[in-house]
Protein backbone atom coordinates (compact mmCIF):
# COMPACT_ATOMS: atom_id res chain seq x y z
CA UNK A 1 0.00 0.00 0.00
CA UNK A 2 1.36 3.56 -1.06
CA UNK A 3 1.14 6.32 1.35
CA UNK A 4 -1.19 9.21 0.26
CA UNK A 5 0.74 11.84 1.23
CA UNK A 6 4.44 10.75 0.83
CA UNK A 7 4.07 7.73 -1.68
CA UNK A 8 6.04 5.42 1.17
CA UNK A 9 5.26 1.67 0.85
CA UNK A 10 3.92 0.34 3.32
CA UNK A 11 2.17 -2.80 4.78
CA UNK A 12 -1.43 -3.88 3.74
CA UNK A 13 -3.24 -2.91 6.35
CA UNK A 14 -1.34 -0.28 8.35
CA UNK A 15 -2.84 2.57 10.03
CA UNK A 16 -0.09 5.29 9.60
CA UNK A 17 2.53 5.63 6.96
CA UNK A 18 6.05 4.45 8.45
CA UNK A 19 7.94 7.05 7.02
CA UNK A 20 5.79 10.32 7.75
CA UNK A 21 3.25 9.38 10.16
CA UNK A 22 0.28 10.20 7.58
CA UNK A 23 -2.99 8.47 8.89
CA UNK A 24 -3.68 5.76 5.89
CA UNK A 25 -7.08 5.27 7.54
CA UNK A 26 -9.23 7.34 4.97
CA UNK A 27 -8.27 8.67 1.19
CA UNK A 28 -6.45 12.16 1.57
CA UNK A 29 -8.87 15.06 0.46
CA UNK A 30 -8.24 18.78 0.09
CA UNK A 31 -11.00 19.00 2.64
CA UNK A 32 -10.75 18.52 6.47
CA UNK A 33 -13.88 18.25 8.59
CA UNK A 34 -13.84 19.27 12.30
CA UNK A 35 -16.30 19.07 15.19
CA UNK A 36 -16.89 20.82 19.08
CA UNK A 37 -18.47 18.74 21.16
CA UNK A 38 -21.12 20.53 23.49
CA UNK A 39 -22.90 18.95 26.56
CA UNK A 40 -21.92 15.57 24.39
CA UNK A 41 -23.94 16.93 21.62
CA UNK A 42 -21.70 17.06 18.04
CA UNK A 43 -21.85 20.57 17.05
CA UNK A 44 -21.09 21.53 13.08
CA UNK A 45 -22.19 18.06 11.78
CA UNK A 46 -25.12 17.63 9.85
CA UNK A 47 -25.48 14.56 11.80
CA UNK A 48 -23.68 12.46 14.65
CA UNK A 49 -22.38 10.37 11.40
CA UNK A 50 -20.70 12.33 10.17
CA UNK A 51 -17.96 12.79 13.01
CA UNK A 52 -18.48 8.91 13.68
CA UNK A 53 -17.82 7.89 10.70
CA UNK A 54 -18.19 3.93 10.48
CA UNK A 55 -17.09 3.44 13.80
CA UNK A 56 -19.36 0.97 15.18
CA UNK A 57 -22.26 1.77 18.05
CA UNK A 58 -21.26 1.09 21.74
CA UNK A 59 -17.04 2.02 20.69
CA UNK A 60 -15.75 5.54 22.14
CA UNK A 61 -14.24 7.88 20.30
CA UNK A 62 -10.95 10.16 20.00
CA UNK A 63 -11.75 13.14 17.13
CA UNK A 64 -8.17 14.66 16.46
CA UNK A 65 -8.93 18.83 16.72
CA UNK A 66 -5.85 20.40 16.32
CA UNK A 67 -2.42 18.61 15.77
CA UNK A 68 -0.83 17.55 12.48
CA UNK A 69 -3.56 14.48 11.81
CA UNK A 70 -6.44 17.43 12.54
CA UNK A 71 -9.56 15.60 11.30
CA UNK A 72 -8.57 12.28 12.16
CA UNK A 73 -10.62 9.63 14.39
CA UNK A 74 -9.55 6.71 17.10
CA UNK A 75 -11.68 4.09 18.09
CA UNK A 76 -11.28 3.04 21.35
CA UNK A 77 -12.25 -0.26 21.04
CA UNK A 78 -9.92 -2.43 23.26
CA UNK A 79 -9.86 -2.25 26.75
CA UNK A 80 -6.57 -0.48 26.70
CA UNK A 81 -5.29 1.96 24.11
CA UNK A 82 -1.64 3.28 23.91
CA UNK A 83 -1.16 6.26 22.44
CA UNK A 84 1.89 7.82 21.95
CA UNK A 85 5.03 8.80 19.41
CA UNK A 86 6.69 4.77 19.19
CA UNK A 87 5.10 3.54 16.19
CA UNK A 88 4.01 0.49 17.55
CA UNK A 89 1.85 2.37 19.92
CA UNK A 90 -1.93 1.68 18.99
CA UNK A 91 -2.37 5.78 18.79
CA UNK A 92 0.59 6.70 16.84
CA UNK A 93 1.02 10.70 17.42
CA UNK A 94 4.00 11.61 15.43
CA UNK A 95 5.55 14.44 17.30
CA UNK A 96 8.22 15.91 19.40
CA UNK A 97 5.98 17.17 21.71
CA UNK A 98 4.65 13.47 22.15
CA UNK A 99 6.53 10.73 24.65
CA UNK A 100 7.06 7.62 23.13
CA UNK A 101 4.78 5.92 25.53
CA UNK A 102 2.52 8.72 26.40
CA UNK A 103 -0.59 7.95 27.68
CA UNK A 104 -2.73 4.94 28.29
CA UNK A 105 -6.69 5.43 27.85
CA UNK A 106 -8.25 2.01 29.44
CA UNK A 107 -11.70 1.45 30.47
CA UNK A 108 -12.67 1.18 34.26
CA UNK A 109 -14.96 -1.34 35.75
CA UNK A 110 -18.02 1.09 35.41
CA UNK A 111 -18.02 0.77 31.89
CA UNK A 112 -16.39 4.30 31.40
CA UNK A 113 -12.61 5.70 30.52
CA UNK A 114 -10.51 6.74 31.54
CA UNK A 115 -6.78 8.30 30.31
CA UNK A 116 -3.29 8.13 32.55
CA UNK A 117 -0.23 9.93 31.91
CA UNK A 118 2.52 7.25 32.08
CA UNK A 119 5.58 8.84 32.39
CA UNK A 120 5.58 11.53 30.17
CA UNK A 121 7.62 14.29 29.44
CA UNK A 122 5.48 17.01 28.32
CA UNK A 123 2.62 16.06 30.54
CA UNK A 124 -0.89 15.01 29.62
CA UNK A 125 -3.99 17.58 29.99
CA UNK A 126 -8.00 17.35 30.41
CA UNK A 127 -9.68 20.51 29.78
CA UNK A 128 -6.57 22.57 29.74
CA UNK A 129 -5.61 20.80 33.60
CA UNK A 130 -2.61 18.77 33.98
CA UNK A 131 -4.08 15.44 35.11
CA UNK A 132 -1.84 12.05 36.08
CA UNK A 133 -5.03 9.96 35.39
CA UNK A 134 -8.73 11.05 34.93
CA UNK A 135 -11.68 9.25 34.38
CA UNK A 136 -13.33 11.18 31.03
CA UNK A 137 -16.66 12.58 30.48
CA UNK A 138 -18.08 13.04 26.78
CA UNK A 139 -16.82 16.41 25.03
CA UNK A 140 -13.50 16.54 27.37
CA UNK A 141 -10.56 17.67 25.36
CA UNK A 142 -7.42 15.86 25.97
CA UNK A 143 -4.15 17.46 24.83
CA UNK A 144 -1.15 14.91 24.01
CA UNK A 145 1.81 17.51 23.35
CA UNK A 146 0.20 19.66 20.51
CA UNK A 147 -2.40 17.32 19.80
CA UNK A 148 -6.06 17.90 21.02
CA UNK A 149 -8.10 15.25 20.74
CA UNK A 150 -11.90 15.57 21.74
CA UNK A 151 -13.39 12.58 23.54
CA UNK A 152 -17.12 10.90 22.51
CA UNK A 153 -18.65 8.17 24.81
CA UNK A 154 -20.01 5.21 23.10
CA UNK A 155 -22.87 6.46 25.00
CA UNK A 156 -23.57 9.83 23.41
CA UNK A 157 -23.48 9.04 20.01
Amino acid sequence: MLCHRCGAQNSDGANFCSACGASQLREASEETLTFEVVDGQIVGASDTSDATGDVPAGVDILLVNSGPTLGARFALEADEVAAGRKTSSDIFLDDVTVSREHVVFSRTPSGRVSVKDVGSLNGTYVNHVRVDEKVLDSGDEVQIGKFKLTYISARDR
